[in-house]
């Protein structure tokens, strides 16, 4: 009897001791993050389903955290040329702030269709549908209750990759099928970001996925980026009417202040005399992308920014068509980001791998169709690095 009693108090000593060394581990990990975001402030529950932070990293000491709320990047460290670390995407602090807080797509997933839709409105065939309108007489974003307002489920967590994925049901915002969203972030040691797309629909329907995270290479919350130096690689664009809805033509940037296929400072021609600065009170337009160079993956380097001070830098490439620069054109100082300090007028840059806005109404731009029984699939990644001196 005292042998066996003694076995027990020897195995309940280990369970502590283990339980207590798992602690003493996550307290650890905890501490040795980069990111001033406490986890805690990200657990809670939504619509009946758990919501948590994730963090990736890799062996240079890139560290990105998600949340399931939105599919969403809530900060990204990265290092500048002297080695310092600092959060690099625009965002809040806590969950509460996301799911309670001013409408907001900080990092987030957007779905069904990223950009415009005109009049909210699209037909498939001899079908009509009409869709939630909730950007002035448009739809923007998938509309009210897009993939940057719903939970995700996280189907695999390790320390270099998160995969989520969700069923959009038939109607949902006004798009029709049941829509299957399976999205995959991985954190590679070449400092690279990656973010596979893919999806798939028993009904006929539109799909367009971004991701639309914001940026600022001096760190999040430290002033404009207009001295950010952007290439992008697009001989034309596509321009917008008063609304920001395309308006059909595919216009050459040549001579025009959208000629970023030269690197210049965003804010070099902000100022321009020009219909287009002024429709989108700055640059918030599609570019149409060149075919090449490519990656080793096949995939096309869609821009280039430069953070001269910092030395920071990030290449992105894709399997889109085109790509949306939006410069931050509607930031006014109000929103207190997650460090605390104002996000002023231009004080980020978003470059959103896309097809086109407003494709379904517009017979001559690429299709985003998805028909049953075809699996839709986008690519894009962000590498970050640093000026070579």
């Amino acid at each position: 009897m005292r042998i066996l009693l003694t076995a027990l108090s020897l195995m309940l000593c280990l369970s502590a001791c283990r339980e207590e060394k798992k602690k003493e581990v996550e307290s650890q990990q905890m501490t040795a993050l980069k990111t001033s975001i406490s986890p805690e402030d990200f657990e809670g529950v939504v619509e009946g389903d758990s919501i948590k932070l994730y963090v990736l990293s890799n062996k240079n000491g890139l560290e990105v955290t998600f949340t399931n709320f939105g599919q969403r990047l809530v900060s990204l460290h990265v290092p500048d040329k002297f080695g310092n670390f600092e959060d690099v995407v625009l965002g809040y602090g806590t969950l509460d702030q996301f799911v309670n807080g001013p409408k907001s797509y900080w990092g987030s997933i957007i779905g069904r269709y990223g950009n415009r839709i005109a009049k909210g409105r699209f037909k498939i065939g001899e079908n009509s549908y009409e869709l939630v309108k909730n950007n002035n007489d448009n739809h923007l974003h998938g509309g009210d209750k897009g993939f940057e307002s719903v939970v995700w489920k996280v189907e695999n967590a390790t320390t270099n990759r998160i995969d989520f994925s969700r069923v959009s049901p038939d109607m949902e915002e006004g798009y029709p099928g049941n829509l299957s969203v399976k999205v995959s972030y991985t954190l590679t040691d070449d400092n690279e970001l990656k973010i596979s797309y893919k999806a798939s629909t028993d009904k006929t329907t539109v799909v367009n996925l971004t991701h639309h995270s914001f940026f600022n290479l001096k760190g999040e919350g430290n002033g404009d980026i207009n001295d950010h130096i952007l290439m992008i690689n697009a001989d034309s664009y596509t321009p917008v009417d008063s609304g920001l809805i395309p308006t059909g033509e595919i216009a050459m940037v040549t001579g025009t202040p959208f000629d970023f296929t030269i690197p210049k400072a965003i804010g070099k021609d902000i100022d321009a005399d020009f219909d287009q600065l002024k429709i989108g009170n700055g640059y918030d337009h599609n570019f149409v992308l060149n075919d090449s160079p490519k990656n080793a993956e096949g995939l096309v380097l869609c821009a280039k920014v430069v953070e001269p001070a910092s030395g920071r830098t990030m290449e992105v490439y894709t399997d889109e068509p085109g790509v949306q620069f939006y410069g931050g054109n509607f930031m006014g100082g109000k929103t207190i980001g997650k460090s605390g300090k104002p996000y002023v007028f231009r004080g980020s840059f978003c470059l959103e791998t896309q097809h086109f806005p407003d494709s379904p109404n517009q017979a001559d731009f690429p299709s985003t169709l998805l028909q049953p029984g075809e699996v839709y699939t986008s690519n894009c990644v962000y590498k970050f690095g640093v000026v070579e001196d």
